[in-house]
């Protein structure tokens, strides 16, 4: 009988290469579902930029800042715009206004955990900011995608109107910082890193079959 094991993915919303690896790690999940192998998704939460303001900044500024340059910025933006082709998503560089504090979209997306629509409702929220240019650190807007993603929009509104799962998404981010993790996507076998960044489909689900048998030997062996 084979174990079904737990795939851990650390992404953020404002990570381009996050949604790429979503739609390879979605290939790569249906190959291996062929075979036989299921594995139970997490997401779990990550920020690339943990200093961001709370109301976040404008785009253009920021990648000026952090890049050295806006022609710099967008020399990057056509490059995710090229993978995202290759991956089946398209990025409008030109409707992004802001880059936003992730946070509450992290807490949305804990949210969506017990709900089990995690899935559902992180798709919307990264096209939403890389397809629609949405704020995805705006409060009505991160309702408005996750209401239509499933979740009750009066229940979102409630829970980002206080603190709620704010302290636990703070706490997870900080636990991969100080365990190693330096950029998203990650991924997690069993709790096992198995490797960043998102890689074709074809590779990321060899690595998930390579993994996976080498968790059963040793499981045997033990």
């Amino acid at each position: 009988m084979t174990t079904m094991r737990t795939l851990d993915v650390l992404s953020d919303v404002v990570c381009p290469w996050c949604w790429i690896g979503k739609h390879n790690l979605d290939a790569a999940l249906a190959e291996l579902a062929a075979e036989g192998l299921r594995f139970n998704v997490r997401w779990r939460p990550y920020q690339l930029n943990p200093d961001m303001p709370q109301e976040g900044v404008v785009r253009a500024v920021y990648r000026a800042q952090k890049f050295g340059s806006e022609a710099r910025g967008r020399e990057l933006d056509a490059n995710v715009a090229e993978a995202g082709r290759a991956a089946g998503v398209e990025f409008r560089h030109d409707l992004m206004q802001r880059t936003p504090n992730s946070v509450a979209a992290h807490r949305v997306i804990r949210m969506a955990a017990a709900a089990g629509l995690q899935n559902e409702v992180l798709e919307a929220l990264f096209r939403g900011y890389f397809h629609e240019g949405r704020d995805v650190g705006d409060v009505p807007t991160l309702v408005e995608l996750a209401g239509a993603a499933g979740l009750p929009p009066d229940a979102v509104a409630a829970m980002l109107a206080g603190e709620d799962l704010k302290a636990e998404v703070l706490a997870e981010d900080l636990a991969a910082r100080q365990g190693g993790i330096s950029g998203v996507p990650s991924f997690l076998m069993d709790r096992h890193l198995l490797f960043s960044g998102a890689m074709p489909a074809a590779r990321m689900a060899d690595a998930f079959r390579r993994a996976d048998a080498i968790l059963s030997e040793r499981a045997s062996a033990a």
